[in-house]
């Protein structure tokens, strides 16, 4: 029995999960809909989330992937409670399930703002740099973590990649992070990347004289071609996947309130150099 809660990022968040079983058992879609007995269209929506299995259908998937033991009871468990629109998990950020979940809207969004006040952005992170926020992980996780954070940069590289706009108020980009030489390096990488025609990075200048949308804290919103927005936010110990009409319409407004009282691209790369040249001063 198909349930509710279609599109939603717990039911994408599934939808991810299942898919990444069928390709660790190396079956096609329509090899595992013929072992199952259903249509190979059926999967598929499964997969994208766009339709909801019921957890017994799951149990059925995952046994005819060859998924056993802790992985099909956390994928079974999210199964659960996939109804709810809005999704808060705990924990470390990053961790699985939720971790799949931003990978996968990295993947299939066409539009990506990302406010980051007091950091750069984790698409547009160097490795040193990543590698200095995560002081607070679990021994044994920070490099696997690095080179994940590293990879899901890819996706802003492939022929059809999403148009990232990330904006960063500009006390950042004075916070040493790693030191002079990391932040110096970090920097350079934004302007970089900042080049390609699918990144627009907006500095948020110091001094403003009311409160726009960066003085409120960062978030993530993930625009799709065929699926309503989704929100992100990323806190100490917890996140939230925001999908609720009215939830997500306030960021829609947040965005457009950045366009207007970011800096433009030309004046933010300037800063960008000006404060890479600051930091190798410090050397």
């Amino acid at each position: 029995m198909v349930r509710s809660g279609a599109g939603s990022p717990k039911a994408r968040a599934l939808g991810a999960e299942l898919r990444e079983c069928r390709d660790k058992a190396g079956m096609t879609v329509r090899a595992l809909a013929s072992r199952l007995g259903i249509a190979h269209v059926r999967i598929a929506r499964y997969e994208s989330g766009t339709s909801v299995p019921a957890a017994d259908e799951v149990a059925g998937y995952l046994a005819a992937a060859g998924i056993l033991g802790d992985e099909r009871e956390r994928i079974l468990r999210l199964a659960r409670e996939v109804g709810e629109p809005n999704w808060i998990p705990s924990g470390y950020p990053g961790a699985r399930p939720e971790l799949t979940t931003l990978i996968e809207f990295e993947r299939t969004a066409t539009e990506i703002t990302n406010l980051s006040p007091m950091l750069l952005p984790g698409l547009l992170q160097t490795p040193d740099y990543a590698r200095a926020l995560m002081t607070d992980l679990p021994p044994g996780e920070v490099e696997k973590r690095v080179a994940l954070r590293v990879g899901r940069r890819e996706v802003l590289t492939r022929s059809d990649s999403p148009r990232l706009t990330a904006y960063v108020l500009e006390a950042a980009l004075h916070e040493s992070i790693g030191g002079p030489r990391v932040m110096a390096e970090q920097l350079r990488f934004v302007a970089e990347m900042a080049l390609r025609p699918n990144v627009d990075v907006r500095i948020l200048a110091s001094g403003a004289r009311s409160l726009h949308a960066g003085h409120a804290g960062p978030f993530v919103l993930f625009e799709f071609p065929k699926a309503a927005p989704i929100v992100h936010l990323e806190h100490y110990s917890s996140a939230a996947f925001l999908y609720g009409a009215r939830d997500v319409q306030a960021y829609l407004q947040a965005r457009d309130n950045l366009r207007t009282v970011a800096i433009s691209q030309a004046e933010s790369l300037r800063m960008l150099g000006s404060c890479a040249e600051e930091m190798e001063s410090c050397k």
